[in-house]
């Protein structure tokens, strides 16, 4: 039987804790996230003790739905942004965990296609409810390709197919986009990879 290598552990979650007003009740201020990045922290300890990798590089992914504008303003994103990304700069951890900020691979495009869409869809229901009570029998196809007709006359044609090929989740899960969630995926394979190198470099 062969080993194995833990090469790392990516921790790239948030938004329950980001809109959590009952843990964080003074989150809509500076520091009132402080308490995540300390729990952070001590998750990482765990997770290391618990698989007997005292070193094992950790990545964090910082938050980034909405975007760079959503963490610049004051208010939740930001502090909740600041806070994730806090253990990273802790100097038991300097070296061997990085915060990876997220929100520069959002696309701000394809967010304004799917906040326009979900301004339509009280109208589209509307029009399909009304059709499908003078036409009971349509089947669930039949109204679903029924509503996209209508929904697709709100957009140009080719907006209509980034919204298709590009938008199936909704924003607190990254619009379930590939364009976004592929370049994430890549930034934190390569942070993994810096660290592992890091680390072996201090050992030469």
């Amino acid at each position: 039987m062969e080993g194995y290598e833990l090469a790392g552990f990516v921790w790239f979650q948030g938004f329950n804790d980001l809109v959590d007003s009952w843990t964080y009740n003074n989150r809509m201020n500076p520091g009132g996230y402080d308490e995540y990045g300390k729990l952070l922290g001590q998750l990482i300890r765990d997770v290391r003790k618990d698989l007997s990798a005292p070193k094992m590089p950790f990545v964090i992914g910082v938050m980034g739905i909405g975007g760079e504008k959503a963490g610049a303003k004051p208010g939740g994103q930001k502090y909740f942004r600041q806070a994730q990304a806090a253990p990273a700069s802790l100097p038991e951890f300097r070296g061997n965990v990085v915060a990876v900020q997220t929100a520069p691979y959002w696309d701000d495009d394809l967010e304004a296609l799917q906040t326009r869409m979900d301004a339509h869809w009280p109208k589209v229901d509307a029009m399909v409810a009304a059709e499908v009570k003078k036409n009971p029998k349509m089947t669930g196809a039949e109204i679903w390709a029924f509503k996209m007709k209508l929904m697709a006359e709100n957009f140009q044609s080719e907006e209509w197919k980034r919204v298709l090929a590009g938008v199936s989740n909704k924003g607190y899960h990254y619009l379930g986009a590939a364009k976004i969630m592929a370049p994430i995926g890549k930034a934190f394979a390569e942070a993994m990879v810096q660290v592992q190198k890091t680390q072996r470099d201090e050992k030469q």
